[in-house]
Protein backbone atom coordinates (compact mmCIF):
# COMPACT_ATOMS: atom_id res chain seq x y z
CA UNK A 1 0.00 0.00 0.00
CA UNK A 2 0.99 3.38 -1.38
CA UNK A 3 2.16 6.33 1.45
CA UNK A 4 1.75 9.68 1.78
CA UNK A 5 4.72 11.48 1.47
CA UNK A 6 5.55 15.20 3.42
CA UNK A 7 4.04 17.32 0.84
CA UNK A 8 1.26 15.30 1.13
CA UNK A 9 1.10 16.29 4.71
CA UNK A 10 1.98 19.90 4.39
CA UNK A 11 -0.75 20.37 1.87
CA UNK A 12 -3.65 18.21 3.81
CA UNK A 13 -2.42 20.58 7.68
CA UNK A 14 -2.75 23.76 5.57
CA UNK A 15 -6.17 23.25 4.57
CA UNK A 16 -6.71 21.84 8.09
CA UNK A 17 -5.55 25.61 9.28
CA UNK A 18 -8.45 26.79 7.07
CA UNK A 19 -11.14 24.68 8.34
CA UNK A 20 -9.46 25.60 11.84
CA UNK A 21 -10.55 29.02 11.41
CA UNK A 22 -14.21 27.85 9.68
CA UNK A 23 -14.50 25.41 12.76
CA UNK A 24 -14.17 28.42 14.83
CA UNK A 25 -16.63 30.91 13.44
CA UNK A 26 -19.29 28.43 13.36
CA UNK A 27 -19.44 26.71 16.77
CA UNK A 28 -18.07 29.30 18.92
CA UNK A 29 -21.05 31.24 18.49
CA UNK A 30 -22.55 28.10 21.16
CA UNK A 31 -20.13 29.50 23.97
CA UNK A 32 -21.00 32.81 23.67
CA UNK A 33 -25.34 32.49 23.03
CA UNK A 34 -26.02 33.83 26.22
CA UNK A 35 -23.33 37.17 25.77
CA UNK A 36 -24.89 37.92 22.59
CA UNK A 37 -28.33 37.54 23.56
CA UNK A 38 -27.66 39.73 26.46
CA UNK A 39 -25.57 42.35 24.43
CA UNK A 40 -28.36 43.06 21.48
CA UNK A 41 -31.28 42.09 24.15
CA UNK A 42 -32.52 39.30 22.31
CA UNK A 43 -33.87 35.78 23.71
CA UNK A 44 -31.42 32.74 23.92
CA UNK A 45 -33.54 30.98 21.33
CA UNK A 46 -33.17 33.90 19.06
CA UNK A 47 -29.86 34.27 19.40
CA UNK A 48 -29.68 30.31 18.22
CA UNK A 49 -31.14 31.46 15.27
CA UNK A 50 -27.65 32.88 14.18
CA UNK A 51 -26.47 28.53 14.63
CA UNK A 52 -29.77 27.36 12.39
CA UNK A 53 -29.04 30.50 9.94
CA UNK A 54 -25.86 30.16 9.36
CA UNK A 55 -26.57 26.17 8.51
CA UNK A 56 -29.64 27.37 6.53
CA UNK A 57 -27.36 29.85 4.43
CA UNK A 58 -24.71 27.17 3.26
CA UNK A 59 -26.85 24.32 3.13
CA UNK A 60 -28.67 26.17 0.26
CA UNK A 61 -25.72 28.35 -1.11
CA UNK A 62 -23.30 25.46 -1.04
CA UNK A 63 -24.33 23.43 -4.06
CA UNK A 64 -25.52 26.19 -5.78
CA UNK A 65 -22.02 28.66 -5.71
CA UNK A 66 -20.33 25.21 -6.54
CA UNK A 67 -21.93 24.97 -9.72
CA UNK A 68 -21.87 28.18 -10.80
CA UNK A 69 -18.22 28.57 -9.85
CA UNK A 70 -17.29 25.13 -11.42
CA UNK A 71 -14.53 26.06 -14.05
CA UNK A 72 -12.45 28.25 -11.59
CA UNK A 73 -9.62 26.62 -10.58
CA UNK A 74 -9.61 24.55 -7.94
CA UNK A 75 -6.88 26.40 -5.70
CA UNK A 76 -7.46 29.87 -6.68
CA UNK A 77 -10.98 29.45 -5.77
CA UNK A 78 -10.00 28.17 -2.34
CA UNK A 79 -7.82 31.36 -1.93
CA UNK A 80 -11.27 33.53 -3.09
CA UNK A 81 -13.37 32.10 -0.54
CA UNK A 82 -11.22 32.83 2.42
CA UNK A 83 -11.34 36.25 1.24
CA UNK A 84 -15.00 36.09 1.59
CA UNK A 85 -14.83 34.16 4.86
CA UNK A 86 -12.86 36.78 6.56
CA UNK A 87 -14.53 39.82 5.05
CA UNK A 88 -17.59 38.14 6.48
CA UNK A 89 -15.91 38.04 9.77
CA UNK A 90 -14.73 41.36 9.97
CA UNK A 91 -18.98 42.36 9.23
CA UNK A 92 -19.55 40.29 12.83
CA UNK A 93 -16.51 41.84 14.52
CA UNK A 94 -18.01 45.61 13.75
CA UNK A 95 -22.09 45.15 13.69
CA UNK A 96 -23.72 46.34 16.58
CA UNK A 97 -27.29 45.03 15.70
CA UNK A 98 -28.55 40.90 15.14
CA UNK A 99 -29.70 41.67 11.49
CA UNK A 100 -26.37 42.75 10.37
CA UNK A 101 -24.88 40.05 11.99
CA UNK A 102 -26.88 37.78 10.41
CA UNK A 103 -26.46 39.02 7.62
CA UNK A 104 -22.53 38.65 8.41
CA UNK A 105 -23.24 35.01 9.08
CA UNK A 106 -25.06 34.44 5.85
CA UNK A 107 -21.95 35.54 3.98
CA UNK A 108 -19.24 33.20 5.87
CA UNK A 109 -21.47 30.31 5.69
CA UNK A 110 -21.67 30.42 1.63
CA UNK A 111 -17.86 30.69 2.15
CA UNK A 112 -17.28 27.79 4.68
CA UNK A 113 -19.46 25.27 2.28
CA UNK A 114 -17.85 25.47 -0.75
CA UNK A 115 -14.90 25.93 0.84
CA UNK A 116 -15.40 22.09 2.04
CA UNK A 117 -16.96 21.26 -0.62
CA UNK A 118 -13.83 21.77 -3.10
CA UNK A 119 -11.80 21.23 0.10
CA UNK A 120 -12.57 17.15 0.81
CA UNK A 121 -11.99 15.68 -3.06
CA UNK A 122 -8.91 18.09 -3.42
CA UNK A 123 -7.59 16.45 -0.39
CA UNK A 124 -8.98 13.09 -1.46
CA UNK A 125 -7.05 13.38 -4.39
CA UNK A 126 -3.66 13.64 -3.61
CA UNK A 127 -3.83 10.79 -1.67
CA UNK A 128 -3.60 7.39 -2.40
CA UNK A 129 -6.82 5.46 -2.87
CA UNK A 130 -6.54 3.53 0.46
CA UNK A 131 -5.99 6.80 2.52
CA UNK A 132 -8.71 8.56 1.21
CA UNK A 133 -10.33 8.57 4.77
CA UNK A 134 -7.20 9.70 6.79
CA UNK A 135 -6.76 12.45 4.45
CA UNK A 136 -10.54 13.62 5.00
CA UNK A 137 -10.09 13.33 8.84
CA UNK A 138 -7.20 15.16 8.48
CA UNK A 139 -8.82 18.42 7.05
CA UNK A 140 -11.37 17.97 9.49
CA UNK A 141 -8.96 17.88 12.11
CA UNK A 142 -9.15 21.93 11.57
CA UNK A 143 -12.59 21.70 12.79
CA UNK A 144 -11.53 19.31 15.62
CA UNK A 145 -8.87 21.54 16.62
CA UNK A 146 -11.38 24.34 16.64
CA UNK A 147 -13.70 22.57 19.04
CA UNK A 148 -10.41 21.56 21.39
CA UNK A 149 -9.05 25.61 21.31
CA UNK A 150 -10.90 27.92 18.92
CA UNK A 151 -14.20 27.84 20.58
CA UNK A 152 -12.80 27.66 24.16
CA UNK A 153 -10.42 30.63 23.19
CA UNK A 154 -13.19 32.20 21.31
CA UNK A 155 -15.93 31.82 24.65
CA UNK A 156 -13.06 33.52 26.74
CA UNK A 157 -12.29 36.61 24.48
CA UNK A 158 -15.98 36.85 24.24
CA UNK A 159 -16.63 36.80 27.94
CA UNK A 160 -13.65 38.92 28.85
CA UNK A 161 -13.61 41.22 26.03
CA UNK A 162 -17.11 41.18 24.06
CA UNK A 163 -18.26 38.92 21.40
CA UNK A 164 -17.01 41.33 18.71
CA UNK A 165 -13.59 41.05 19.43
CA UNK A 166 -14.25 36.73 19.28
CA UNK A 167 -14.78 37.89 15.37
CA UNK A 168 -12.16 40.02 15.14
CA UNK A 169 -9.55 37.47 16.45
CA UNK A 170 -11.15 34.92 13.45
CA UNK A 171 -10.60 37.16 11.07
CA UNK A 172 -6.91 36.61 12.04
CA UNK A 173 -7.06 33.32 11.94
CA UNK A 174 -8.46 33.19 8.18
CA UNK A 175 -5.58 35.63 7.27
CA UNK A 176 -3.21 32.79 8.87
CA UNK A 177 -5.38 30.51 6.64
CA UNK A 178 -5.31 32.51 3.65
CA UNK A 179 -1.33 32.37 3.59
CA UNK A 180 -0.76 29.19 4.47
CA UNK A 181 -3.10 28.29 1.12
CA UNK A 182 -1.19 29.92 -0.98
CA UNK A 183 2.44 28.61 -0.20
CA UNK A 184 1.27 24.79 1.23
CA UNK A 185 -1.40 24.06 -2.15
CA UNK A 186 -0.18 23.14 -4.90
CA UNK A 187 -2.44 24.14 -7.76
CA UNK A 188 -4.93 21.30 -8.76
CA UNK A 189 -5.42 19.94 -12.08
CA UNK A 190 -8.66 21.75 -13.89
CA UNK A 191 -11.73 19.70 -14.01
CA UNK A 192 -11.81 18.58 -18.19
CA UNK A 193 -16.12 18.75 -17.47
CA UNK A 194 -16.89 20.86 -14.23
CA UNK A 195 -19.97 20.07 -12.60
CA UNK A 196 -23.39 21.46 -14.01
CA UNK A 197 -27.01 21.80 -12.89
CA UNK A 198 -27.80 18.51 -14.76
CA UNK A 199 -24.98 16.76 -12.27
CA UNK A 200 -26.78 17.84 -9.45
CA UNK A 201 -30.20 16.44 -10.70
CA UNK A 202 -28.69 13.28 -11.41
CA UNK A 203 -27.50 12.84 -7.54
CA UNK A 204 -31.01 14.61 -6.34
CA UNK A 205 -32.65 11.55 -8.82
CA UNK A 206 -30.57 9.11 -6.95
CA UNK A 207 -31.97 7.30 -4.44
CA UNK A 208 -28.99 5.32 -3.24
CA UNK A 209 -27.48 8.96 -3.21
CA UNK A 210 -30.21 10.92 -1.14
CA UNK A 211 -30.11 7.90 1.58
CA UNK A 212 -26.64 8.80 2.17
CA UNK A 213 -27.55 12.47 1.92
CA UNK A 214 -29.99 12.02 4.85
CA UNK A 215 -28.03 9.49 6.94
CA UNK A 216 -25.84 12.40 7.28
CA UNK A 217 -28.50 14.69 7.68
CA UNK A 218 -29.86 13.17 10.69
CA UNK A 219 -26.47 12.08 12.26
CA UNK A 220 -25.42 15.94 12.84
CA UNK A 221 -28.58 16.89 13.30
CA UNK A 222 -29.08 14.33 16.50
CA UNK A 223 -25.62 16.24 17.95
CA UNK A 224 -27.11 19.70 17.38
CA UNK A 225 -30.35 19.30 19.15
CA UNK A 226 -28.03 19.47 22.27
CA UNK A 227 -24.74 20.85 21.45
CA UNK A 228 -26.03 24.54 20.55
CA UNK A 229 -27.70 24.78 24.13
CA UNK A 230 -24.75 22.69 25.65
CA UNK A 231 -23.46 26.20 27.23
CA UNK A 232 -26.49 27.42 29.27
CA UNK A 233 -27.27 23.47 29.71
CA UNK A 234 -23.67 23.00 31.69
CA UNK A 235 -24.85 26.67 33.82
CA UNK A 236 -28.73 25.86 34.41
CA UNK A 237 -28.20 22.54 34.63
CA UNK A 238 -25.20 21.14 35.36
CA UNK A 239 -24.58 24.16 37.78
CA UNK A 240 -21.12 25.51 36.46
CA UNK A 241 -20.45 29.35 36.60
CA UNK A 242 -20.21 31.12 32.68
CA UNK A 243 -16.39 31.36 33.84
CA UNK A 244 -15.76 27.60 33.71
CA UNK A 245 -17.77 27.11 30.29
CA UNK A 246 -14.61 27.92 28.19
CA UNK A 247 -12.75 25.27 29.80
CA UNK A 248 -15.65 22.39 29.54
CA UNK A 249 -15.65 23.41 26.04
CA UNK A 250 -11.70 22.54 25.98
CA UNK A 251 -12.73 19.19 27.60
CA UNK A 252 -15.37 18.74 24.83
CA UNK A 253 -12.94 19.80 21.83
CA UNK A 254 -10.14 17.18 22.97
CA UNK A 255 -12.79 14.52 22.61
CA UNK A 256 -14.43 15.75 19.52
CA UNK A 257 -10.27 15.39 18.48
CA UNK A 258 -10.27 11.63 19.33
CA UNK A 259 -13.15 10.68 17.31
CA UNK A 260 -12.32 12.46 14.83
CA UNK A 261 -9.05 10.63 14.40
CA UNK A 262 -10.45 7.53 15.32
CA UNK A 263 -13.76 8.00 12.93
CA UNK A 264 -10.96 8.36 10.42
CA UNK A 265 -9.43 5.24 10.97
CA UNK A 266 -12.47 3.53 10.60
CA UNK A 267 -13.56 5.30 7.10
CA UNK A 268 -10.71 3.81 4.89
CA UNK A 269 -12.14 0.36 4.65
CA UNK A 270 -16.11 0.65 4.11
CA UNK A 271 -17.19 3.33 5.92
CA UNK A 272 -21.06 3.15 6.18
CA UNK A 273 -19.76 -0.23 8.27
CA UNK A 274 -18.45 1.60 10.32
CA UNK A 275 -21.12 4.33 10.80
CA UNK A 276 -23.39 1.48 11.96
CA UNK A 277 -21.54 1.21 15.37
CA UNK A 278 -20.94 4.69 15.57
CA UNK A 279 -24.17 5.88 15.47
CA UNK A 280 -25.93 3.39 17.68
CA UNK A 281 -23.17 4.37 20.34
CA UNK A 282 -24.42 8.30 19.80
CA UNK A 283 -28.23 7.32 20.07
CA UNK A 284 -27.05 5.47 23.94
CA UNK A 285 -24.99 8.47 24.97
CA UNK A 286 -27.84 11.41 24.09
CA UNK A 287 -30.04 8.95 26.15
CA UNK A 288 -27.67 9.06 28.93
CA UNK A 289 -27.56 12.99 29.26
CA UNK A 290 -30.88 13.17 30.94
CA UNK A 291 -29.16 11.59 33.90
CA UNK A 292 -25.65 12.97 33.73
CA UNK A 293 -26.06 16.12 32.87
CA UNK A 294 -27.80 16.65 36.06
CA UNK A 295 -25.00 15.78 38.37
CA UNK A 296 -21.71 18.89 38.10
CA UNK A 297 -19.84 15.57 38.68
CA UNK A 298 -21.17 13.16 36.24
CA UNK A 299 -21.70 15.72 33.66
CA UNK A 300 -17.69 15.98 32.97
CA UNK A 301 -18.63 12.08 31.75
CA UNK A 302 -21.44 13.49 29.96
CA UNK A 303 -19.30 15.95 28.06
CA UNK A 304 -16.82 12.82 26.96
CA UNK A 305 -18.63 11.32 25.82
CA UNK A 306 -20.63 13.79 23.72
CA UNK A 307 -17.43 15.20 22.24
CA UNK A 308 -16.68 11.65 21.82
CA UNK A 309 -19.41 10.27 19.34
CA UNK A 310 -19.99 14.08 17.93
CA UNK A 311 -18.12 14.45 14.93
CA UNK A 312 -16.63 10.89 14.82
CA UNK A 313 -18.97 10.42 11.75
CA UNK A 314 -17.71 13.09 10.10
CA UNK A 315 -14.74 11.42 7.87
CA UNK A 316 -17.52 8.23 7.11
CA UNK A 317 -19.52 10.30 5.75
CA UNK A 318 -17.90 12.55 3.83
CA UNK A 319 -15.62 9.57 2.05
CA UNK A 320 -19.08 7.50 1.27
CA UNK A 321 -20.71 10.26 -0.26
CA UNK A 322 -17.60 10.77 -2.68
CA UNK A 323 -17.13 7.22 -3.25
CA UNK A 324 -20.73 6.56 -3.72
CA UNK A 325 -20.75 9.75 -6.47
CA UNK A 326 -17.49 8.43 -8.33
CA UNK A 327 -18.98 4.71 -8.41
CA UNK A 328 -22.55 6.12 -9.11
CA UNK A 329 -22.56 9.37 -11.00
CA UNK A 330 -18.57 9.81 -11.54
CA UNK A 331 -19.15 13.41 -13.60
CA UNK A 332 -20.65 15.01 -10.09
CA UNK A 333 -18.16 13.89 -7.62
CA UNK A 334 -17.31 17.57 -6.50
CA UNK A 335 -21.17 17.91 -6.23
CA UNK A 336 -21.78 15.42 -4.34
CA UNK A 337 -19.18 16.40 -1.70
CA UNK A 338 -20.78 19.94 -1.20
CA UNK A 339 -24.29 18.42 -1.29
CA UNK A 340 -23.29 16.35 2.08
CA UNK A 341 -21.78 19.69 3.25
CA UNK A 342 -25.41 20.77 2.77
CA UNK A 343 -27.05 17.83 4.61
CA UNK A 344 -24.93 18.59 7.55
CA UNK A 345 -25.88 21.95 8.13
CA UNK A 346 -29.77 20.98 6.89
CA UNK A 347 -29.16 18.72 10.06
CA UNK A 348 -27.62 21.37 12.00
CA UNK A 349 -30.68 23.91 10.91
CA UNK A 350 -33.09 21.14 12.35
CA UNK A 351 -31.42 19.84 15.12
CA UNK A 352 -31.12 23.47 16.22
CA UNK A 353 -34.44 24.58 15.43
CA UNK A 354 -36.23 21.27 17.04
CA UNK A 355 -33.48 21.61 19.89
CA UNK A 356 -34.96 25.53 20.64
CA UNK A 357 -38.49 24.68 20.32
CA UNK A 358 -37.69 22.26 23.58
CA UNK A 359 -35.93 24.66 25.46
CA UNK A 360 -38.80 27.28 24.68
CA UNK A 361 -41.60 24.76 25.25
CA UNK A 362 -40.25 21.57 27.44
CA UNK A 363 -36.79 21.94 29.29
CA UNK A 364 -33.14 22.14 28.45
CA UNK A 365 -33.12 17.80 29.26
CA UNK A 366 -35.37 17.16 26.73
CA UNK A 367 -32.86 18.32 23.64
CA UNK A 368 -31.88 14.98 24.86
CA UNK A 369 -34.53 12.74 23.15
CA UNK A 370 -35.25 14.83 20.20
CA UNK A 371 -31.39 14.15 19.23
CA UNK A 372 -31.35 10.55 20.08
CA UNK A 373 -34.48 10.01 17.88
CA UNK A 374 -32.93 11.80 14.96
CA UNK A 375 -29.88 9.42 15.30
CA UNK A 376 -31.94 6.61 15.82
CA UNK A 377 -32.95 6.86 12.10
CA UNK A 378 -29.64 7.83 10.78
CA UNK A 379 -28.47 4.50 12.47
CA UNK A 380 -31.64 2.50 10.55
CA UNK A 381 -30.13 4.25 7.27
CA UNK A 382 -26.93 3.36 7.57
CA UNK A 383 -27.71 -0.54 8.16
CA UNK A 384 -29.81 0.08 5.61
CA UNK A 385 -27.00 1.82 2.82
CA UNK A 386 -24.92 -1.03 4.07
CA UNK A 387 -27.15 -4.07 2.93
CA UNK A 388 -27.53 -2.18 0.00
CA UNK A 389 -23.90 -1.56 -1.07
CA UNK A 390 -23.35 -5.59 -0.55
CA UNK A 391 -26.27 -6.40 -3.02
CA UNK A 392 -25.22 -3.80 -5.70
CA UNK A 393 -21.53 -5.22 -5.02
CA UNK A 394 -20.53 -1.13 -4.69
CA UNK A 395 -17.55 -2.05 -2.35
Amino acid sequence: MKEMSTKVYIALFSLAISAFAIGTTEFVIVGLLQTVADDLAISVTKAGTLISGYAIALAIGTPIVTVITGRIPKKEFLLILMMVFIIGNAISAITGSYEVLMISRVITAIAHGVFFAIAAPVAADIVPENKKGTAISIMFTGLTVAMIAGVPMGTFIGQNFGWRATFGAVVILGVIGLIANIFAVDKVKKQANPPTLKDVGQLVKNPRILLALLMTALGFGGTFALFTFLAPILEEISGYSSDEIPLLLLVYGVAVAIGNILGGKMANQHPVRSLRFVFLLQVIVLLLQMWLLPSKVLSILSIVLLGLFAFMMSPGVQAYIVTLAEKLVPSAKDIASALNISAFNVGIAAGSTLGGLAVHYLTYLDTTWIGAIMVTFAFLLSVLNYKLDKKQKLF
